[in-house]
C-alpha cells in the first residue's frame, strides 16, 4: 500500500481511533508508554505521533517535535496537546520516510505502533537514523512478527485484515528492519510474548548518516 492512501486511511480513522483502542489502551498500553517513554531525553523526535497518547508520558523536561502523515489523527493530537497545556509540543505534517530535518539534530526518537504502519518501513528508518545525534537513542514500542510459529500463525491470519482496515501489518519484522537501518540495538524487553517489545538501540558515535 503506497503512502497517501496509508494516510488516508488514518484521516478517516481518526475520528474513532481512540475509542477503537481504548480497551487494550487501558488493559497494557498506556502502561507500555509511560515505561518506554520515561527514557527520553533532550530534543525528542516522535515519529507517527497519532492522536497524542504519549504527551503525558514525556519527562517535563524535554522538547518534544511529532509529526505525522495523517492531518486527521494530528488534529487529535493538537486538540489533546491544548487541553493538556503543553508548551514543550510542536506539531507537524510530515512523512517519516521523508524528514525534512537537518542530519544529526535529535538526542532521541521515540515511535509507538509506528513501524507496522510505514510502507516502507527501513527507508523511514534510516531516515530516523539520519536526525539522530550520533550516540543518541531511539526509543521502539513496536508490536511485530514472533520468533513463535504457534503465535505466527494468528499473527498471519490477523494480517490481510488489519491491511484492509488500517494498512498496518501485524507480521513486519521490525527488530531485523531497525537493524538493517544502522542502528545498533542495546536491551530488548519483550511485554507481549516476543509480540510487543520495548526495543532500545542507539545511533553509533562517530556515524553521521544512515547506510
Amino acid at each position: 500500500m503506497n503512502t497517501s492512501k496509508t494516510a488516508s486511511k488514518y484521516d478517516r480513522f481518526s475520528k474513532v481511533y481512540d475509542l477503537f483502542e481504548s480497551p487494550m489502551e487501558r488493559r497494557a498500553f498506556s502502561k507500555y508508554r509511560a515505561k518506554a517513554l520515561s527514557l527520553a531525553e533532550g530534543k525528542v523526535l516522535e515519529v507517527g505521533v497519532g492522536t497524542g497518547k504519549n504527551f503525558q508520558c514525556y519527562p517535563r523536561n524535554v522538547e518534544v517535535i511529532g509529526i505525522d502523515f495523517s492531518r486527521g489523527m494530528l488534529e487529535k493530537a493538537e486538540r489533546r496537546g491544548r487541553d493538556l497545556g503543553l508548551k514543550n509540543v510542536r506539531l507537524l505534517h510530515m512523512d517519516v520516510q521523508n524528514l525534512e530535518f537537518e542530519d544529526s539534530i535529535f538526542d532521541t526518537a521515540v515511535s509507538t505502533f509506528v513501524f507496522c504502519t510505514v510502507p516502507d518501513p527501513v527507508k523511514g528508518l534510516r531516515e530516523v537514523y539520519r536526525v539522530l545525534k550520533p550516540g543518541g537513542k531511539a526509543i521502539f514500542l513496536e508490536h511485530m512478527k514472533s520468533e513463535s510459529k504457534l503465535l505466527n500463525i494468528l499473527l498471519y491470519l490477523m494480517d490481510p485484515i488489519m491491511r484492509i482496515l488500517t494498512g498496518t501489518s501485524t507480521i513486519r519484522e521490525t527488530q531485523r528492519n531497525i537493524k538493517l537501518a544502522g542502528f545498533r540495538i542495546g536491551r530488548v524487553e519483550n511485554l507481549f510474548f516476543d509480540i510487543v517489545r520495548i526495543i532500545m538501540a542507539t545511533k553509533p558515535l562517530g556515524e553521521c548518516n544512515s547506510r
